[in-house]
Formats: structure tokens, sequence, C-alpha cells
């Protein structure tokens, strides 16, 4: 192992920490289940940190971080939905947002041109709130009641930036690939 390598094995370690989150979370062991959420959220903050703080940024780390983060967030959406926690409808948005970014960067990686991809501010919001809100009804389930009120708007203002930095990617990359063109075969 060498020292660049270190950000993608700490993605991987958060990739393999999405198990015992779901699990934690299906056995109603919220407070747990929060503190190793909480620790994967650190440890996407220190692998972003070491990539660009010493220049080990790598394309698999591109591949790497942005996967770990969906999936632990887009599988804390699921279960928490099933166990309704979060309503389906909101659950149903954010991996009908993300299905759709997904399927249109592949789409467009593969038809168009190679895929150089950057949040969008929206986007980045969304993701914070998306967290903020998972993490606000997991201390509610389990360790610390909060206010109705407050997770109503995280749910609405969620919802809100889910439909907005949709509609966003979808608009640009749309435009993008329409200026642009097919790729020959």
């Amino acid at each position: 192992m060498k020292l660049k390598d270190l950000p993608n094995i700490i993605s991987v370690l958060r990739l393999i920490a999405v198990i015992p989150v779901v699990y934690l979370l299906l056995v109603d062991e919220f407070g747990w289940a929060l503190v190793l959420f909480a620790a994967a959220g650190a440890s996407d903050g220190l692998d972003g940190f070491l990539a660009k703080h010493y220049g080990w940024q790598s394309r698999l780390g591109g591949i790497l971080d942005p996967l770990a983060d969906k999936t632990l967030l887009v599988c804390c959406f699921l279960v928490l939905g099933a166990l309704g926690l979060i309503p389906i409808w909101l659950v149903l948005a954010v991996v009908f947002r993300d299905l759709v970014i997904v399927g249109g960067a592949v789409l467009y990686n593969y038809r168009v041109e190679e895929v150089e991809a950057a949040p969008l501010p929206v986007s980045k919001l969304n993701t914070l709130l998306q967290i903020l809100l998972l993490v606000a009804i997991i201390m509610d389930a389990g360790p610390y009641p909060l206010p109705a009120a407050l997770l109503l708007t995280l749910i609405w203002a969620s919802f809100l930036t889910v439909v907005v930095s949709g509609l966003q990617y979808v608009w640009i990359w749309g435009r993008k690939a329409i200026r642009s063109g097919l790729k020959e075969d």
C-alpha cells in the first residue's frame, strides 16, 4: 500500500460501512447507527482532505468517493422509508433523481463524450440536507427525540432540492448533449 492510496482505501471502507449501518437501522439500534453514520461522514471529509491537500486524487477515487456517499445515503433512505420513518414519496424522489443522474451520466459518457462531472451548488445543498435529514430522523427514532416541525422542514427542504437539482442536471447535460451531438460508432 502507498500513502497516495489512502483516500481510496477510506472510500472503500466507507462503502463497506453501509452494511453495518443498514443492519443497525433494521434492528432498531439507532444510537449505534448514528455513531457509524457520523464516522462515515467524517471519513468522507478525511479522504477528500487527503486527496486534495496531498494531490492524491485519482480517477478511481473520483468514482469510489461519490459511490460510497450515494450508496450510504440511498440505503439509509430505503431502510428508513421501509421502517416508516421517512415518507415513501421522498424516498422514491431521492432514488429516482439519483437513477436519472447516473443513467444520464452513463448514457452521456458512452453516446456523447467522456463525462467530467462536477456537482452543482444546489446538488451540494441537496446532499447536505439529505445528510441532516437522515441524522435528524435517526436521532429522533433513537437517542434524542426532535421537534416534528424540524423534521417536517428537513423533509420538505430535501424534497425541494431533490427536484430542483434533478431538473438542473437534466437541463444542463441535455443541452450539452444536444450541442455536442452523438459519437460516431
